[in-house]
């Protein structure tokens, strides 16, 4: 028979969704093992069939993680947004099914992990997990000493709440900046300086949680293990 799984973390791992949207499904009824209607909290087994929305759920399919050096003036969409290209046009037939987990936009460049897990990817960019990702930033002119400290200490209101980053000087020009943050609202880096008046002309990702850029050139990829 196989080890048990919960439903949800099933249909997760091989439809790509997150544990939330599998039971969504499974609440709505549209989840079936065997010839059973689902309900929340049901495992299965190897031997189980299961069908989603009528159509019968894979249980062999390969889960793949990918970690991209993602050039500026590229954007994570799968489809081109005017004539700006998507990164998906830097990637092998293999990949193209992947699913970003989260984005940088159009304008930023660096670390971007692509999977068909979507489990892992619920667990990478939800808040309550709190994975830590650190950005080299470029802004127009120098950071004054107070706005440092408001940045780092007190936090920047930006709309949607109050936004705090660590901040660590890359030079002494006060220009060059390593952020990390803990959360990862849209824009987040750029709306927090803007509202002190800066404007953000570099934003490159190192680190996303446990993955960390290492040796790629701007354009390259590379598969890499679950952590």
């Amino acid at each position: 028979m196989g080890e048990s799984v919960r439903l949800n973390k099933f249909l997760a791992e091989q439809l790509g969704l997150s544990r939330r949207q599998a039971d969504d499904l499974i609440a709505a009824r549209k989840v079936k093992v065997n010839d059973r209607v689902a309900v929340l909290g049901a495992k299965v087994v190897d031997d189980d069939k299961v069908y989603c929305n009528g159509k019968l759920v894979d249980h062999d399919r390969d889960l793949v993680y990918v970690g991209m050096n993602k050039p500026a003036g590229y954007v994570c969409s799968r489809k081109r947004q005017g004539d700006i290209p998507t990164i998906y046009e830097l990637l092998p037939e293999k990949y193209q099914a992947l699913k970003t987990v989260g984005r940088l936009d159009k304008d930023s460049s660096g670390l971007i992990l692509l999977t068909n897990d979507g489990d892992f990817a619920f667990q990478m960019t939800h808040p309550k997990f709190s994975k830590t990702k650190v950005y080299e930033v470029e802004l127009d002119h120098p950071l004054e000493p107070l706005h440092q400290q408001e940045i780092a200490d007190f936090g920047i209101e930006i709309g949607d709440g109050v936004s705090r980053m660590g901040l660590a000087k890359m030079d002494e020009g006060r220009k060059r900046w390593f952020v990390t943050l803990r959360e990862g609202r849209n824009r987040q880096i750029r709306r927090t300086f803007g509202a002190l008046g800066y404007t953000v002309v570099g934003l490159h990702r190192t680190v996303f949680g446990p993955y960390q850029l290492s040796g790629l050139a701007l354009g390259e990829y590379i598969e890499v293990k679950k952590v």
